[in-house]
């Protein structure tokens, strides 16, 4: 077909060994672009818990898919002349590549790896590699589109990138009423639905906004930094005490009504933030994207790290294979919506099993409580199963009319008891309830003795305050950011940059003070504080606020 189209156009037919040589290229390019296909159809089946299961498999699907990116690029004019490669199936590689390094991130917990998965998504969006699909399969390629358009916005969430998420919401309700006119209604009716769904859980997060000097709003990240994570006292690391480290999270949110965009509720959006470090607060460094460094040698586009989104052809990608020794590694943790008990089970039996020699596992449940009227024993021992109830994870009611459930009339089969957290004493534990039934939680004892804190949210709360259960749990966004919570306490909707630094000072020099008393508390013995000093918000405004 090329050699006829250049005796056309007036140019001498291609050699038999350039078509040959064409034909093998394309070849090899099929060949890769098959398997790269195929490897990441796999990822679904390998298992979402646990270290080592996965990690050689996504080695072979990063080393495919660098080998793909690279043949596309050094031999583009041949794939756009002989294959005929369009801009839309760059596009859905460079997607792809984007979901590797988000899938990524949450197996491993590392943001850098979110910013990697960020940059892909963005600049898919500045070429325009989605802007024109082509006549075949024309639906089928808008709604791959709009799935990237839902995942770019999950990534922008994940790093509060609120301007962004903005301009996407524009552009995702325009794809979705131009693809309505092909589409079936009621598929027209559930992109409709995630698009409310972004909206409402942006509108709720933005519990306060913070004016600049020019009038403009300012984002502010919660996340860890050198300013609310304070460092171990010499004395503590002298005296030849244990310094223990959060190693694995489990954050489980199951809270009736509570807004959510995808699988994760605002309670578990908040939370994660508490116990990621900050990428901008890099040991003092500050940079939008951090990258010559990045983990596994992986190097972004030199058109992003000179601050804009352009051109990415002369990305290397490689496969992250771990992190440089310079960089600081994030807990590993878990993010599980409504899980069935025996989905529970098995992943706190995962992160035990990783935990290292000076791990601690740390739980978070945010779920409605059950409470039960039968008889209650004296011994705190005997009352951990069914007679002090406990926190149901997974109701089973997502299909129906959304009604508040009624109380269980009969011992539902995924409420987790106090009971069912003693296997899990025998490492040390940090435990987390928000719930109205979390005084069920405050007889739990270390059988095995194991250290193990917990920190209860209190069961009633002011009217005003539990009708804004639907955006947040008070408890949790006073762990999140004490003075944001403050600030919504006291009605405030937005406040001065200026106002707020002095607020946030005050803050911290009272977190300060009150992790100092805690390492005098000689009772609590060489546990608490360490741990604490990696997330000391969450025990001191826990405290307060109880």
């Amino acid at each position: 077909m090329a050699s006829v189209e250049r005796l056309l156009e007036g140019e001498a037919p291609a050699l038999p060994e350039t078509i040959e040589a064409d034909k093998l290229l394309v070849s090899e390019f099929c060949h890769l672009y098959e398997k790269s296909k195929q490897l990441f159809n796999g990822l679904r089946d390998l298992p979402q818990y646990g270290h080592k299961q996965w990690q050689t498999y996504f080695g072979r699907t990063f080393d495919v898919y660098t080998k793909l990116w690279k043949f596309q690029r050094d031999h583009r004019s041949t794939l756009d002349e002989v294959y005929g490669l369009k801009r839309w199936q760059i596009g859905e590689i460079a997607s792809k590549i984007g979901q590797l390094y988000y899938h990524y991130y949450l197996r491993t917990s590392d943001i850098y790896y979110l910013q990697e998965s960020y940059s892909f998504f963005s600049a898919i969006r500045s070429r325009e590699y989605f802007a024109r699909p082509s006549k075949d399969n024309r639906s089928e390629q808008v709604v791959k589109k709009l799935r990237y358009y839902a995942r770019y916005i999950i990534v922008c969430l994940l790093l509060k990138r609120v301007s962004v998420i903005r301009e996407l919401l524009k552009e995702f309700s325009r794809q979705i009423n131009e693809y309505a006119i092909t589409c079936p209604l009621e598929e027209h009716m559930e992109w409709n639905a995630i698009v409310q769904e972004i909206r409402e859980f942006v509108e709720a997060d933005n519990i306060c906004t913070i004016i600049s000097a020019d009038s403009n709003p300012v984002v502010i990240n919660s996340r860890l930094s050198q300013v609310n994570c304070f460092p171990a006292e010499k004395s503590l690391t002298d005296s030849g005490v244990k310094q223990l480290q959060l190693a694995e999270i489990l954050i489980i949110g199951n809270t009736f009504d509570q807004i959510r965009f995808s699988e994760i509720t605002l309670d578990m959006f908040r939370m994660l933030q508490c116990v990621e470090r900050d990428p901008q607060d890099n040991f003092g460094k500050t940079a939008d994207f951090p990258h010559s460094n990045a983990p596994g040698g992986v190097r972004r586009p030199k058109s992003l790290e000179n601050g804009g989104v352009g051109d990415f052809d002369d990305l290397q990608l490689n496969a992250p294979l771990g992190l440089q020794p310079n960089q600081c590694n994030n807990p590993h943790k878990y993010l599980l919506y409504k899980p069935s008990f025996s989905q529970f089970n098995t992943f706190m039996a995962a992160g035990l099993k990783d935990l290292p020699s000076d791990g601690v596992l740390l739980l978070y449940l945010s779920a409605d409580g059950m409470k039960c009227s039968t008889k209650t024993h004296n011994d705190p021992y005997l009352a951990s199963g069914y007679d002090v109830g406990g926190v149901v994870t997974n109701s089973q009611r997502d299909h129906g009319p959304v009604t508040k459930p009624k109380k269980p009339s009969n011992r539902e089969p995924h409420c987790i008891h106090p009971g069912d957290l003693y296997p899990y004493t025998r490492r040390p534990l940090f435990l987390i309830v928000d719930s109205d039934n979390s005084s069920a939680f405050k007889h739990v004892h270390s059988l095995f003795g194991q250290p193990l804190v917990a920190l209860l949210s209190p069961e009633t709360v002011p009217e005003g305050v539990a009708s804004q259960r639907r955006k947040g749990s008070m408890f949790t966004l006073f762990l999140h950011c004490p003075l944001t919570a403050y600030l919504h306490i006291c009605g405030l909707s937005s406040i001065s940059l200026k106002t707020w630094e002095r607020g946030q000072s005050i803050v911290n020099s009272f977190m300060g003070e009150c992790y100092r008393i805690l390492l005098r508390a000689r009772h609590l013995g060489g546990f608490f504080c360490p741990v604490v000093s990696q997330v000391v918000h969450l025990g001191v405004v826990a405290v307060a606020w109880n």
